[in-house]
């Protein structure tokens, strides 16, 4: 069975769960004008079943952009490979924040109670829905 597709939604869970401690993903994304595939190396967090990223470059970067024009990509972190439904987290909302302290505790230490950088608190927020 191909590691990108299981019947049972628990087992995606626990290969996300898997590697989620690893430090990059390679998400690739489809080209807006060629339809090519693209692969950049990107932080990532996870929780609920969904990766989170952080767009530094906010809407301007050619990987966002990407999405926008189409929202399927892959992404591939450790040995295993997820397919999913990338979207714009919109702001303000609880998701938001999540994934800005998720993003910001997993790679720049941050705790409860102490402010967000500005790359956190400022990056254009990124939701992908695993799919089967």
């Amino acid at each position: 069975m191909d590691k990108a597709i299981e019947p049972d939604p628990q087992q995606r869970l626990d290969r996300l769960s898997q590697v989620a401690d690893q430090d990059y993903a390679y998400l690739t994304t489809f080209g807006r004008n060629t339809g090519s595939p693209h692969e950049i190396e990107i932080w990532f967090a996870t929780a609920g079943g969904r990766l989170y990223m952080l767009s530094g470059g906010r809407d301007a970067s050619d990987w966002v952009q990407n999405i926008l024009a189409n929202p399927e990509v892959s992404v591939r972190i450790g040995d295993q490979t997820f397919a999913g439904m990338a979207r714009i987290v919109t702001s303000p909302s609880e998701e938001e924040d999540q994934a800005r302290r998720l993003l910001a505790g997993k790679y720049e230490h941050w705790e409860p109670g102490e402010p967000l950088s500005d790359w956190a608190r400022t990056s254009l927020p990124v939701a992908i829905d695993l799919t089967p």
